[in-house]
């Protein structure tokens, strides 16, 4: 169940989205478990930081442990040991990037200053991409595994038949996912695959629940059902953009799409936030759907995000980042001036002083023995001095990594409370 409307006074979307494991509050924002974990954090470290809804990835779950694995464990949510919300992907990404770049001839290098460079394959060492790796073509995906190099092949139904295995609370169609800067005529193929197979993973996701019923021999109410999202493609084609949905609005499975997704990267090759798209997409989007913005994950992109009426947000950012020794941090008296200011009213500039970052491996914190985080709610971040820290990662000490990420969630959680607010 969705329930969604606006914040009085902001042009925030608030509400709540009900699923088999609890209701989420938007807007919410969810990092990215990829292989059904956060490096270096336990279900407890989860919990001390109250923890909602998290990503994993279809395509490396299936790739290993795999799918009987996790079905033995009762789904991901016991292998896990965590009883939160879970969102898969649809895996098509994963492989898209391994395929697309060769196939297309396009280019999807970004500005290293850019915070999205890296993210798709952030849990990933950089490898060479090759049309070698495997195949797209309109009834499936033939690729290789990153792994061994084994053969394998996706469909849109096996993409939804593996997230029902892995029992999620919810789920995202296989859509193609070119580069943002392809030539129109391969954002064409794009969109018009994107929205055949979203019509086949519709009628997969009708079959899979048709066969849950037959199994439990009831009926199963529309609130014990995943959630399902499709994908609006189009790159920064705006027209592009309002074909694949509407096309999309047509295939829906039986009770409708519960919401939809942005394709693509959120920036372009030199790491510019597409702002223009992201806002003209959203308003695609009915009102009383929710808006999913994949893998916008910079503090400032969130709060221009929400602005536009999008309602939630994944990326590695905070993890990633904190493994490497960035650190985030609200600036002083900065939770009062987002909750004070009109969001409408501020630009990216000012959006972005809301908050600083610190590299902790920077020689200046060597000697700087005040707490990692004063206003932290976790003890082990109001205890331990930057110094400490600074220590622990010059030694390559998981600790390390395992504070700075637990920081920069908390930041990230927190920034999400301010929004709803």
């Amino acid at each position: 169940m969705v329930k969604i409307e606006k914040i009085k006074n902001s042009p925030v979307r608030s509400g709540s989205i009900k699923t088999t494991r609890g209701n989420i509050k938007v807007p919410f924002f969810m990092p990215d478990a990829t292989r059904g974990f956060i490096k270096g954090l336990s279900s407890g470290d989860l919990e001390k930081l109250k923890m909602g809804p998290m990503v994993v990835n279809t395509y490396h779950l299936y790739l290993r442990p795999g799918i009987k694995k996790i079905k033995k464990a009762g789904g991901i949510h016991g292998f896990m040991n965590w009883d939160g919300p879970l969102l898969s992907d649809s895996g098509g990404f994963q492989v898209f990037s391994l395929i697309h770049q060769k196939r297309t001839g396009c280019c999807s290098a970004l500005a290293e200053s850019s915070p999205y460079a890296n993210t798709k394959n952030a849990d990933e060492p950089p490898r060479p991409v090759s049309s070698a790796c495997g195949k797209i073509t309109d009834e499936e995906i033939v690729f290789k595994s990153s792994i061994d190099g084994s053969k394998h092949i996706l469909t849109p139904e096996k993409s939804i038949q593996i997230q029902f295995d892995l029992e999620v609370d919810m789920m995202v169609t296989l859509d193609d996912c070119p580069p943002n800067d392809c030539k129109k005529k391969d954002l064409e193929k794009a969109v018009n695959r994107t929205i055949m197979w979203a019509e086949r993973c519709a009628k997969e996701y009708d079959k899979q629940i048709k066969i849950r019923e037959i199994r439990t021999r009831r009926k199963i109410r529309k609130n014990d059902m995943p959630l399902i999202f499709a994908v609006i493609q189009g790159g920064t084609d705006l027209d592009l953009r309002k074909r694949c949905f509407e096309g999309l609005q047509n295939v829906a499975p039986k009770n409708g799409w519960d919401g939809f997704g942005y394709g693509a990267r959120p920036v372009d090759a030199k790491g510019n936030f597409l702002g223009e798209v992201l806002e003209y997409t959203a308003n695609l989007i009915p009102e009383d759907k929710i808006r999913f913005a994949l893998g916008v994950g910079a503090p400032e992109d969130i709060v221009r995000c929400a602005k536009m009426g999008w309602d939630m947000f994944d990326c590695v950012i905070p993890t990633r980042e904190g493994r490497h020794g960035r650190l985030f941090f609200w600036n002083r008296n900065s939770k009062l001036k987002i909750q004070s200011s009109k969001l409408k009213t501020l630009n990216k500039f000012q959006i972005s002083k809301f908050y600083r970052t610190i590299n902790i491996v920077n020689s200046k914190f060597a000697n700087d023995f005040s707490p990692i985080n004063p206003d932290s709610k976790i003890k082990e971040l109001r205890g331990y001095s930057k110094a400490y820290l600074h220590h622990l990662f010059k030694l390559k000490e998981p600790l390390g990594q395992r504070l700075a990420t637990m920081n920069n969630l908390e930041f990230y959680l927190d920034l999400m409370k301010m929004l709803r607010k």
